[in-house]
């Protein structure tokens, strides 16, 4: 399959792979496409330590011991089970039943697999044929024989495809995907090199997975940070663990139960170094009224009605005493004063545990129009300022209902940010940014909303408005005069039509 230079691999794959959806909505669809991806992924780095075993049997490797592929943290694939001969079998009317069964194989070969791999290629809605094309069309990923290319390749289309199946899923799609424009600018504020990372409702993995990237990108190494996540959708979690799968990452401790993070914190004594996340917005049932005297609760009890509070103080009771996080919240909680959540903000600045507040643009979220915001949060802070951006003009369309950011606008902020926080050439921006103190925040009766402080953005001196004014209503008399000409027009044609 031959790569058009204008138009990327996963495009392609995409485009393709949708074609041969028929009747499937793209809820279901998303674990069948996902599934034969990560078996691609894992049965390519299997073959290719399996032909490199063959090859040194003679100093005693043997390609069909389990050990010799747990010793490199490969997946062992049994024969029924890799992807030749799942190619082989494409055309068979029975497919699915066999894709299932290599998913099945699979998951009794590697413990950590177990309860994660999709089993619903068998289905009646799902025809043989779609199947087959859609086998041959992922057997065509891999470029070359090296893992590491054809590792990374896959990931892209992982990546890509998770993003598509959200736009997708419109509303629903956005429970398991943060936009990844919104995780690099967490992640590049907040910059993990080393230490735990945690995500107490980690979706389909993204934060960890650019948390990965950015070590990668900046020479750091990998094996120096160490991931910890929850979710209570047990598909989303399927979904994340084998994303992290397919780049390597160690998700043992990736966990799920259905009770979620505030009933059942599996993660009880974790001090995170940082924690990055993007809880649901605005939830009214998280069972607040089970948890009124919860430890966790240091700065106000939230109310029942509204976890956004809760998530703040989840994150605070998990933080290492000079641990950092970032997260996504409804832009509401920045002034929010009913059911103590006033109060509870005005103690959180009070313990200066507020870093930096960024106002986000809107259409970010696919599965929300409620204007979004994000927080930084850290423990052990000296500085007795917090850092306003308000970022709304920031960003571009990418199609009518969605925005995104640029990589130049997470520079543009983050940049900000590291120069405020390391005293390095930092200047207040009118309409954008300012670094205002606790006091002038009490002032303001402790509302972090950013256009409180920053202000509006300078006018340029030359503008003129007579001028401007005068040029707008030249254009007005044009567009009126065409107008009546059109009219005109129209009127005389009609007069022909009817009279004719």
């Amino acid at each position: 399959m031959k790569v058009k230079q204008q138009e990327s691999i996963e495009k392609q794959l995409w485009k393709a792979a949708d074609k041969l959806r028929k009747n499937i909505d793209a809820a279901e669809y998303k674990h069948v496409v996902m599934g034969l991806v990560f078996l691609k992924y894992i049965s390519d780095s299997f073959e290719e330590l399996y032909n490199s075993l063959k090859v040194e049997v003679k100093m005693g490797a043997d390609p069909e011991d389990r050990d010799e592929y747990k010793a490199e943290n490969v997946f062992f694939v049994p024969q029924k089970a890799r992807w030749s001969f799942l190619l082989s079998n494409a055309k068979l009317p029975n497919i699915g039943k066999i894709v299932d069964e290599a998913m099945e194989i699979i998951e009794k070969e590697n413990n950590s697999l177990k309860g994660v791999l999709p089993k619903v290629f068998a289905k009646d809605n799902l025809d043989s044929k779609s199947l087959g094309g859609l086998i041959d069309l992922i057997g065509n990923i891999a470029f070359g024989d090296a893992k590491a290319r054809s590792a990374d390749v896959l990931g892209h289309v992982f990546e890509y495809f998770l993003g598509e199946f959200a736009l997708a899923e419109g509303k629903q799609g956005g429970q398991f995907y943060t936009p990844r424009c919104v995780v690099r600018l967490l992640i590049k504020m907040l910059e993990p090199y080393k230490g735990r990372v945690f995500d107490p409702c980690c979706g389909s993995g993204g934060m960890f997975v650019q948390s990965e990237k950015f070590v990668k990108e900046h020479q750091g190494r990998i094996n120096d940070i160490s991931i910890y996540g929850q979710e209570s959708n047990q598909t989303t979690w399927r979904l994340a663990k084998m994303n992290l799968a397919i780049r390597g990452i160690d998700s043992s401790q990736v966990k799920w139960n259905n009770e979620g993070s505030f009933l059942n914190d599996v993660h009880k004594d974790l001090k995170a170094d940082f924690i990055i996340a993007n809880p649901p917005f605005n939830v009214s049932d998280w069972s607040g009224e089970l948890l009124q005297n919860d430890g966790r609760w240091k700065y106000g009890t939230p109310p029942t009605g509204n976890a956004n509070y809760a998530w703040i103080q989840h994150f605070l009771y998990h933080l290492a005493p000079t641990g950092m996080a970032g997260f996504v919240l409804a832009k509401g909680s920045l002034t929010s004063n009913t059911s103590n959540e006033g109060k509870i903000r005005k103690a959180l600045v009070e313990a200066n545990l507020v870093d930096c507040i960024v106002n986000l643009p809107a259409k970010l979220f696919l599965n929300t129009q409620i204007p979004a915001s994000l927080w930084f949060m850290k423990r052990g802070r000296k500085k007795k300022e917090i850092l306003f951006v308000d970022a709304r003009n920031l960003g571009h369309l990418i199609n009518r209902r969605t925005k995104e950011f640029s990589h130049e606008d997470t520079d543009h902020i983050s940049k900000i940010y590291h120069d405020w926080k390391n005293k390095k050439e930092y200047m207040d921006i009118k309409g954008f940014c300012k670094s205002a103190s606790l006091e002038e925040v009490g002032e303001l009766n402790f509302v972090l909303t950013p256009g409180r402080y920053v202000g509006l953005e300078e006018v340029e001196d030359e503008f003129d408005f007579k001028e401007r004014f005068s040029e707008l209503q030249k254009e007005l008399k044009e567009q009126m005069k065409e107008e009546q000409e059109l009219n005109k027009k129209i009127n005389e044609n009609l007069a022909k039509v009817i009279y004719e």
